[in-house]
Order: C-alpha cells, then structure tokens, then sequence
C-alpha cells in the first residue's frame, strides 16, 4: 500500500479572494444592509443601481413624498479614513447629474427629492456601524 499525503487545498473564501472582489462584494454586502436598514425606517425602494453614462446611483427610494437618492459607502477599516468622509465633490456632481438625469426620464420635474448617503464602517471587531445621513448634499452642477 502506497500512502499518499494529504494536501489541502485553499478554500474559496474571501481570504484568498482578489482585492477587487473583495471590494466588490463588500459593495454588493453594504448596499444590501443599506436596502435592509432603510426598509426598517419605512423607505419604499424604487430602484438599485441606476445607471446612466458617466453616473450610477445606488439607491433610489420614497420616504413619504420625496424622491431619495442614497449613496452607500462603506469601509472594512479606516485605513484611508471614515466611510463617512468619503463622499467627494466630482462624486457629488456625477450623482447631481444622474439624478436629475433620472428625474427627467421618469417626468418627475415637480417632485421633491434629496440625497441622502448611508455610511457602514466595520470596525476592528468585524462590528458594523450604519450611520444614515439625511440631506447629505445639495444638487451640484458644474457647468
């Protein structure tokens, strides 16, 4: 009898995962708390990952009579700071632009809207935090 050793081969778990995919599912993770989080607040969700050249919008829901269009950012670590911080100004406008682009399409001119942004922040415990920030931005047009 020949013995032949055991090799153990690499699980496909998200340790071995390219950091890329790790971003990616960290992305398709958070937006999916985010839908959770805000359907316990009593939004209605309108629509995920709308998308237009040069723009997406993560979500798109109704809170009593106002159009909301939330950006979710999250973080497994603060290495580069605070998902809350990180909400740039050309990002501001990329999503200015979709959601008036959005707005338009649907013949939504006379409805009330905002943006709002949810920020999930995994702390060194794996905890997560969800912050949501309501009127995180005015409308930014960059003509």
């Amino acid at each position: 009898m020949v013995s032949v050793p055991f090799i153990e081969k690499p699980s496909k778990g998200a340790s071995n995962m390219p950091e890329k995919d790790k971003r990616h599912q960290l992305g398709k993770d958070s937006e999916q708390l985010a839908v959770d989080y805000l359907k316990k607040l009593g939004y209605t969700i309108i629509q995920r990952n709308y998308r237009i050249q040069g723009g997406e919008i993560d979500i798109i829901a109704k809170e009593k009579n106002t159009i909301v269009f939330i950006e979710v950012k999250s973080r497994s670590n603060t290495r580069y700071g605070h998902a809350i911080q990180s909400l740039t100004r050309q990002q501001q406008k990329r999503l200015s632009k979709t959601a008036l682009t959005y707005l338009y399409q649907h013949k939504m001119h006379n409805q009330s809207a905002r943006f709002d942004m949810i920020a999930i922040q995994k702390n060194q415990y794996m905890k997560t935090d969800i912050r949501l920030i309501r009127n995180a931005f005015e409308v930014l047009m960059a003509f």
